[in-house]
């Protein structure tokens, strides 16, 4: 019993606290100052986007450009291309055109040089139509589209070689088939014309078509900065090692770049890798390194499919359908914002909607630095939409139009308009005119997945179906 009360006094005594000696000042300091300067010299994961207004202009010109071509789809669809202006309200409004209510004759006086009103002679009803510039920068189109064919069909093999499988999904490369150059009817123009090149099967398993290529090239298997690269050391006569896997690099104007992010770029570009039309099935992919040079064979992809454009630029949307085919990232907009020297993200042109990815060594000063002419005959609407309308010879009548005026008008062809119309439905809602800024903070936590539907991309497509279905009737 003794015992056990001397044991449990023992436990129960408070115990003496040591005092605890405090650091002197200066080390303090000196501990405080080295933990701040230490900092990786790795490539962060997570970057602030650094706007670049060069290419934000690009395109808010571009949309008014979209705007411009579904107004032009849909007056060369009926069957003089001739449309009412009243006509035109309703489909504007049915369709989804992105105009207000009684607005789309006004959105065309905006644009003289490209659509024309006029004053039906018989029926004294306004009217509208194409100018003669624009459809002449349609058939220069239409014959620099058709005389890139035989480069339309390099791109195809090109982009089936960088494929795992050697294979793509029809549906997606037709959603993209504007950026590669590819007609709309390539399924027929282009594949089953070149059997010697590409194959074009279903799957049992999905159901859906794919396009194979049937024998890989070597000759086609060299990167856009490949060429770059052998091109600058025969130029400038730099260090063959210094530029063996590096890109062109040019940072935004206003990107901070501190003393270790420097140093990590230098290592980055020194990075060796695999090349995008390599076949990687054989490697030990587990360690450290090669999950670093897969990062910058992504990289190398993305590069690649970017030069593989027309105008060097892409929906990043689109890309991401290409994601499991060409072992892209998951989150690929986090991922090209680790690299904003050679890729640049724009969510301009479509309300924010979807974001645009150039490539920026192939820009200069708003413009490519090697045109095409698919890319020359495209500007040229792009000029059109931007000449002033003081330039052009326009009614003053129908500078003041306005759609209550034609309200007899209206009622005389409503009915013919809801017969006609019946079957169609708005889809989507109408886009309004403001142009909403987009911070960094909201773009950074948008990344993109890989499952991404093309409602609002692929309008045009649904446009001209719904109009296909309208004239067959």
């Amino acid at each position: 019993m003794f015992i056990f009360f001397t044991v449990t006094s023992k436990l129960l005594k408070p115990r003496t606290r040591i005092p605890q000696r405090s650091l002197p000042l200066n080390l303090d300091c000196n501990l405080t100052s080295t933990r701040s300067k230490s900092q990786s010299t790795s490539i962060p994961k997570k970057q602030d986007r650094v706007r670049d207004h060069g290419y934000d202009n690009y395109m808010e010109v571009e949309k008014k450009t979209r705007k411009v071509l579904k107004f032009q789809s849909l007056i060369l669809s009926q069957p003089n291309q001739t449309l009412p202006i009243s006509r035109l309200e309703n489909l504007a409004r049915r369709l989804g055109l992105g105009v207000k209510q009684h607005e789309a004759g006004a959105f065309l006086l905006k644009f003289p040089h490209v659509f024309e009103i006029y004053e039906h002679p018989v029926q004294r009803i306004l009217y509208c139509r194409l100018t003669r510039k624009a459809i002449r920068q349609i058939e220069l189109e239409k014959e620099a589209l058709n005389a890139q064919i035989p480069d339309a069909v390099s791109r195809l093999r090109k982009l089936l070689m960088m494929s795992n499988t050697g294979r793509l999904r029809l549906e997606h490369v037709r959603i993209a088939r504007t950026e590669f150059g590819l007609p709309d009817d390539f399924e027929y123009s282009v594949i089953l014309k070149y059997p010697q090149f590409f194959r074009l099967f279903d799957a049992k398993e999905t159901r859906n078509k794919y396009i194979e290529i049937v024998e890989r090239d070597p000759k086609l298997a060299v990167c856009a900065i490949e060429k770059l690269r052998e091109r600058e050391y025969r130029e400038k006569g730099l260090d063959a090692e210094d530029i063996r896997f590096s890109f062109l690099v040019n940072f935004p104007p206003g990107f901070k770049i501190s003393k270790y992010y420097r140093i990590a770029v230098w290592k980055w570009q020194r990075l060796p890798y695999w090349s995008p039309y390599e076949n990687i099935s054989g490697y030990d992919l587990r360690s450290l390194e090669a999950q670093k040079r897969m990062e910058k064979r992504a990289v190398a992809t993305i590069h690649e499919l970017l030069s593989l454009t027309v105008e060097k630029k892409i929906t990043l949307e689109r890309i991401a359908h290409f994601r499991m085919a060409m072992n892209l990232p998951n989150k690929l907009k986090e991922f090209l914002l680790q690299h904003q020297g050679i890729f640049y993200i724009s969510t301009r042109g479509n309300y924010g909607k979807l974001h645009t990815v150039f490539l920026r060594e192939a820009y200069r000063k708003g413009e490519l630095v090697e045109p095409n002419g698919l890319y020359l005959a495209r500007r040229k609407l792009a000029e059109l939409v931007l000449l002033s309308p003081r330039k052009a010879k326009v009614d003053p009548e129908l500078v003041s139009f306005r759609r209550d005026r034609e309200d007899e008008i209206e009622h005389a062809g409503q009915d013919y308009v809801e017969n006609s119309f019946g079957g169609f439905g708005v889809e989507g809602n109408v886009e309004q005119d403001g142009i909403g800024e987009v911070d960094s903070n909201s773009d950074v936590s948008s990344d993109v997945e890989s499952h991404y539907t093309d409602e609002d991309d692929d309008f045009d497509e649904t446009l001209d179906a719904k109009v296909d279905a309208h004239v067959n009737q």
